[in-house]
């Protein structure tokens, strides 16, 4: 499996990144971790990322200032991961977990040229036979994860309406029945997708918070 088709960590507030090529993978201090975080507040193996049929689970490896996913403690039982989702080591690095659709090389079909969108086009388009989002005339690359654009139609589809987490998590997590998505994922991915659609409008909130109720789409 190549660098594009995996998931990787990036470190926030520097430019440093990790693919997650391997099965198993070791976050801490110590020199023969896979991930090395050079301070003394992280433990010398203080986590394990572990790939399962394309799935990935963080354990936290018995560290002293422990590991949390979205500000949730992790314990040494296995948590997925989700795109979008922030790990962060003793409280001191702060990681984004990107899934490998978010960075995956498109199908032979999806990789043929495409027609520049107009720069005359306003707001936010869907292209669901390529996957494609286009934002203020522009094309996003790389593309959507599978995660983030379901959230993305399931919003462009209600019209401005208000959506709840409930829909949200029926939308995008179907096979999850409604059962163990924690509102820490749904916020998440609604963070991540607000990041990737500000890369080419940062100038307007498509995705606005109603609070108590959900979330709703401002497409200008």
């Amino acid at each position: 499996m190549s660098e594009q088709e995996v998931a990787m960590l990036i470190l926030q507030g520097a430019d440093q990144r990790w693919p997650l090529d391997k099965d198993r993978l070791t976050i801490g201090r110590g020199p023969d971790c896979d991930i090395i975080l050079p301070d003394r507040v992280v433990s010398r193996r203080h986590a394990c990322i572990e790939r399962r049929n394309g799935d990935y689970f963080i354990t936290d490896d018995h560290s002293k200032n422990g590991t949390f996913v979205n500000g949730e403690p992790v314990t040494d039982r296995p948590r997925q991961l989700i795109d979008g989702d922030e790990i962060q080591i003793a409280l001191r690095f702060r990681l984004t977990f990107v899934d490998a659709g978010a960075t995956a090389p498109l199908s032979l079909e999806e990789a043929l040229p495409t027609p520049t969108p107009r720069p005359s086009s306003p707001g936010l388009h869907l292209d669901d036979t390529r996957r494609m989002v286009t934002v203020a005339g522009r094309t996003l690359e790389p593309p959507l994860s599978v995660a983030q654009y379901r959230l993305l139609r399931c919003l462009v589809e209600a019209r401005g309406a208000v959506v709840s987490r409930e829909e949200i998590v029926a939308a995008v997590w179907p096979e999850s029945h409604g059962q163990g998505v924690s509102e820490q994922a749904i916020d998440a991915l609604v963070r991540r997708l607000r990041e990737r659609l500000a890369e080419l409008d940062p100038d307007h909130q498509y995705i606005v918070t109603v609070r108590g109720h959900g979330f709703r789409l401002e497409n200008p």
